[in-house]
């Protein structure tokens, strides 16, 4: 579709983007609860492409595989397109290995912000950065958790300051050490949002 219309702003393209949109969130509660009765947590390289696969499906090419190319984004330049699956496999492995000790605001954290910094798809990074970082959460907590606007929702109504999290957490690897701190207070509370409005 993207070829088609030269502008993801084409009303063409914004329909089919929300009804992605629709699928990608049925899709996404789907594994959290069938992942849920299984009694298997823990995040797979074929939900994180599945997920992206419902995000951007006839919008652009290769949805659901990893980038075959470089892409840039704003002033930041991911990681070669080369490394992509080396840097997702040890990910999905750093996720889950630390998955029983960590907490699940931390790993859903974690995980938002790492999906980001690798950028491992040619276009719905942020949207698929946002539903694997709710699935983790769900997941942690036992069950697909309830409120009249989800997590990544929430999280796109505050992109500025989502960003700015972003950015403080690719700050701190200077230093050596990685700081989560600004974007788990972020997430925090906007869960806090999510399941208050559920309360209402």
């Amino acid at each position: 579709m993207f070829e088609l219309t030269n502008s993801e702003a084409h009303p063409v393209y914004q329909k089919m983007a929300v009804a992605n949109g629709l699928r990608q969130y049925d899709f996404l509660k789907s594994a959290v609860e069938a992942s849920v009765a299984i009694g298997r947590p823990f995040l797979s390289q074929a939900i994180v492409k599945a997920l992206n696969f419902h995000a951007i499906t006839c919008l652009h090419t290769n949805a659901g595989e990893y980038r075959p190319c470089p892409v840039k984004v704003g002033d930041y330049q991911p990681p070669q397109h080369f490394r992509v699956q080396a840097l997702m496999d040890d990910f999905v492995n750093s996720v889950n290995r630390d998955w029983d000790a960590t907490d699940e605001v931390v790993l859903a954290a974690y995980v938002l912000w790492r999906m980001n910094f690798i950028h491992p798809f040619i276009n719905g990074n942020g949207r698929t950065a946002r539903a694997a970082c709710y699935f983790v959460l769900c997941l942690k907590a036992g069950h697909w958790l309830p409120g009249k606007m989800i997590l990544p929702e929430l999280i796109k109504e505050n992109r500025d300051e989502y960003v700015r999290a972003l950015q403080e957490v690719d700050r701190s690897l200077e230093t050596g050490t990685l700081d989560l701190s600004e974007l788990h207070s972020l997430l925090t509370r906007l869960i806090g949002e999510q399941l208050a409005s559920h309360v209402e």
